[in-house]
């Protein structure tokens, strides 16, 4: 596979020759031209192009006016101009006009390869960083964040509101509620979205490690200190920085915790100078921890400078309206990633999943249709494909088979009677009333009318306010 692919404009054919076979000896996928006009044309046509390599005085075309066309068309190709006119200003020039690099003639191949290939590196980080961005921004959109239950509206209306301010804000939840899912939201809902998010799990890290693993430290401040380390503030300037289970952390780290929150300073192990930070924090746990500060385990100051905004999320038992939401998010989700074909649950199993306690919360329901999706047979879920240990939990009377009953299969929901059934409650909460119905279920009203078109809903015209 090639390293990647150069176009290259000059007009003296025996460089171009030279420059050519020097890159595809490095396995990259080169294509020439003497005729800069020529050339030009040829690159707005083709889109598939990592670096071009320019000439700078070339008759027809020069190398700033490809250059400019160039970035005007796709800012993001990467430009090296080539010149025997080496001087500071043709440089300054060059740089100003939007150019990634320069290098003047002679050209040394291998400092030349040195080059694209850097080129082509920062290139494609680029696009992994963008690519990476949009499936933040999408996973952690307020509308990909499912749930239509009063208590998830309300969370998620609180979330819309602190995200716009830099408020520290604590998060408190049950293991498995997706306290990291909303702290990135209300990240990527920021005005720090283009900065880093940096996770840091307080109960993952030992605490002789901690201190270092936040802070940082300089070279030869402890045993194995062999180069200056950069800690998670430095990694989240500009950004956030989420403690996760933030009640784990050791007493002397609060402290220093909260000399940070107050002070916008840090200090790395080892070091004598503070280092400012600006760093938006985010904190969570499934502990009580206004009763850890009683048993004296949890700073009280501390505990009131995390807690300026507390939000909380409720366990998946306490809202079942949001279970046939997520069922059907998980299975198309794991249908796609392991290539199974499963559309259909019985309605005896979503009537199991809505009863069940879910101690795990939304992570424990996501293992098991995962695996219950690994391991179907066939595009219909049941109870006799739960896992032996819930099996086990059946309510009396309900025995765990194929799913048939005396009279045979019992009734089952594909993925579109999964919305209808949402769709239906949505409509039953609000009275009828669509916009509404469609604010709850956090969908656009037009769609809702296409969907209710779709599985032939006529409406009750008295119940109706849209």
């Amino acid at each position: 596979m090639a390293q990647g692919r150069v176009i290259i404009f000059e007009d003296e054919k025996e460089n171009l020759s030279t420059l050519t076979r020097a890159l595809q000896k490095v396995n990259f996928e080169v294509t020439g031209f003497s005729d800069p006009v020529e050339g030009i044309k040829h690159l707005e046509n083709h889109d598939n192009f990592d670096i071009v390599l320019t000439d700078l005085k070339m008759p027809g075309m020069d190398g700033i006016e490809i250059l400019k066309r160039v970035k005007e068309r796709e800012p993001s190709l990467g430009v090296i101009l080539i010149t025997a006119f080496g001087s500071i200003e043709t440089a300054v020039e060059a740089m100003k006009a939007g150019a990634d690099d320069y290098i003047a003639k002679p050209v040394d191949v291998y400092e030349l390869r040195k080059r694209v290939e850097a080129l082509v590196e920062k290139r494609k980080l680029s696009e992994e960083n963008k690519h990476l961005k949009s499936r933040l921004d999408r996973r952690y959109g307020f509308e990909n964040i499912i749930g239509k239950s009063v208590r998830m509206r309300q969370l998620l209306e609180q979330v819309r509101v602190v995200a716009g301010t830099r408020a520290t804000v604590l998060i408190l939840g049950e293991s498995g509620t997706g306290k990291e899912l909303i702290a990135n939201a209300i990240h990527q809902n920021s005005d720090r979205k283009r900065g880093p998010f940096i996770p840091i799990n307080c109960a993952a890290i030992p605490s002789n490690l901690m201190e270092s693993e936040l802070f940082g430290h300089e070279k030869g401040s402890f045993t194995g200190a062999e180069k200056s380390h950069q800690g998670k503030f430095e990694q989240a300037h500009g950004g956030t920085i989420f403690f996760d289970e933030v009640a784990e952390l050791a007493p002397e780290l609060q402290a220093k915790l909260l000399r940070v929150l107050e002070d916008r300073v840090i200090h790395k192990v080892g070091g004598t100078k503070g280092i400012p930070v600006d760093v938006r924090i985010l904190a969570a746990t499934h502990r009580n921890l206004s009763e850890r500060v009683r048993e004296g385990s949890f700073r009280e100051d501390l505990y009131f400078r995390l807690k300026v905004v507390e939000l909380s999320i409720a366990p998946l038992r306490e809202r079942k309206e949001d279970i046939p939401l997520l069922v059907r998010h998980f299975l198309e989700e794991y249908g796609k990633l392991h290539g199974k074909v499963v559309k259909k649950v019985s309605t005896e199993l979503l009537d199991y999943f809505e009863n069940y306690p879910w101690k795990g919360n939304i992570r424990e329901m996501k293992n098991m249709l995962e695996r219950m999706v690994i391991f179907s047979t066939s595009d219909e879920l049941n109870t006799g494909d739960l896992p032996v240990e819930m099996v086990r939990d059946l309510p009396p009377g309900r025995e765990a088979g194929n799913g048939k009953g005396d009279n045979g299969r019992l009734p089952s929901l594909n993925l579109g009677e999964l919305e209808n059934r949402a769709i239906m409650k949505a409509l039953d909460e609000t009275n009828g009333n669509k916009t509404q119905a469609a604010k709850l279920l956090g969908i656009g009203l037009r769609t809702l009318h296409r969907k209710l078109s779709e599985y032939g809903f006529k409406g009750n015209e008295e119940r109706s306010h849209s």
